[in-house]
This record gives structure tokens, sequence and C-alpha cells, in this order.
């Protein structure tokens, strides 16, 4: 039985989203077992077989007949649109972005993580869905906001939903990473709230990924957001997570829109 994870929102019917856990796929250790990125030195062939065994579950009653469509991340702020590639989707070039949305009914998106926030979004009228892979330097730097403006609607008509990222109590960082977060945010919001020193050792901090992927949103007229209860470093039997085990695999955050007309 797969643990993978449903969103919890109040999202359309349309509007279908999955987060694929650690169990479920046929990689070995440390990448046990369903690691979908090419880029962590697991068995291409092995990710090959983990992305059908996703492929299947997407085209088995969830509506989503086309391949899913994948990015190369960079930590930026970059937001692509998701086109139909056809036969050609495995050939095609990935395109190097952190965020991706599609109206297509069909096509499913995806970002890869393993500790950094995974954030689904749609519109009310279930017309648009996006995904965006917010680490720490992205979400400072804008890609949350990046990916709202993509949509038509009024930003009150955007939902949003937290899927697994490394939780405030294990994001432990320096006084580096906090001045830059800060520092980067400030035209939008004020980080400072959300970090909280690290008791007994001078110059660190715990960070609030969660908390500050809010304020972002809510600083852009975003006001619906749900999920945000996981912690990858401390769920270790359901998330991978690079924090905790360094060489490990990457969960699948994916999201599509229903495409009811398909066979």
């Amino acid at each position: 039985m797969l643990d993978w994870i449903k969103p919890s929102w109040s999202a359309p019917v349309n509007v279908r989203g999955i987060v694929t856990t650690r169990s479920g796929g046929y990689s070995a250790p440390p990448w046990d077992s369903m690691n979908l990125s090419q880029r962590v030195g697991d068995s291409a062939q092995t990710v090959d077989q983990n992305r059908q065994v996703l492929q299947q579950y997407l085209a088995n009653e969830n509506h989503a007949h086309e391949p899913v469509q994948w990015l190369n991340q960079v930590h930026g702020v970059k937001v692509v649109e998701g086109t139909y590639a056809g036969k050609s989707a495995t050939i095609a070039p990935v395109p190097m972005a952190d965020a991706i949305y599609t109206t297509r009914p069909g096509l499913p998106i995806a970002v890869l993580t393993a500790d950094c926030l995974p954030v689904f979004f749609c519109d009310e009228l279930g017309t648009q869905v996006a995904v965006a892979h917010a680490g720490w330097r992205g979400l400072s730097a804008g890609v949350l906001e990046q990916t709202a403006a993509t949509f038509s609607c009024p930003p009150e008509k955007i939902l949003t939903w937290f899927g697994p990222a490394i939780g405030p109590r294990q994001f432990e960082v320096g006084d580096e990473v906090r001045h830059e977060m800060i520092a980067e945010s400030r035209s939008v919001v004020d980080c400072e709230p959300f970090f909280v020193p690290q008791e007994g050792k001078p110059g660190y901090w715990r960070a609030d990924l969660y908390g500050i992927a809010q304020a972002k949103l809510n600083s852009v007229g975003i006001t619906y957001v749900a999920g945000g209860n996981f912690c990858t470093v401390s769920q270790a039997k359901h998330f991978y997570s690079y924090r905790r085990d360094n060489q490990t695999g990457r969960m699948a955050s994916v999201i599509w829109l229903a495409d009811y007309s398909a066979k």
C-alpha cells in the first residue's frame, strides 16, 4: 500500500495532486526506494522504472494521460509553462526553472524535493495549476511571488498547499543565511520573526520555511494556505532529507488538471 500524500485543501474536484514518499519504487539504499531524480547518483535505469510507476499511477483513473513534465531545478525564481511534448517528452530538453504552471488538462507538472518546500497552486475555478520548488534561496528571491503572477485571476482567488519540507525545529542556519534571507525578502515581508536563536549555539538560528512562505503569499494577496504539517528530517520513514542523510533520493510533488475526455 503506497503512503503517498494527497493534498488536503479546498481545490476544485478537477484539480488533482500527489506527493510521493520513499515507498513504492525500485531504488537500492541510500535512495530506497522511490527516488525520482536522475541527478543524485542513482541508476538511471532504476529511476526510469520509478518514473514509470508514477506515470502508471497518474494514468490509472487519475485522468492524467500525458508524460510528467519535469524541471532542471537551480534554486532560482524562473517559472515556465508546461507544454505537451507527446512521445517526444522523454527526449525533449527539460526546462531549467524552479516553478511550472499549466492550463492544459491531462498534463502532470512536477518538482522534486528533499527538504525544500513544494508549493501547489490552483485557481478557484480549476482552470490553472502550478507547483513551485522553494528552498531558502528561491523562497527569499521570490519564486512564490513569481508563480502567483502567472495567474490571471485576483490573488484572493488562488488556493495554495504546502507539501513536505524541513520543519522549523530542524532547519538550523547560520548568521550569513539568516541575514541574506532577511535582506532578500525585506521589500516584501519582514522575515525576522521566523528565526529563533538556537539554544547553546551563538550565531545559529532555527528557521521556519513554512512561516516565511505563508507570509510571502499573504503579502501578494493570497489568503488561502493549507498544509505545512510535515518535517522531512524527523519523519525519516516517509521522506527523503538531504539535511539528514546527504546522499539520498528525491520526492515528486505532482499536480494536474484532470482530463475527463481522455480514454
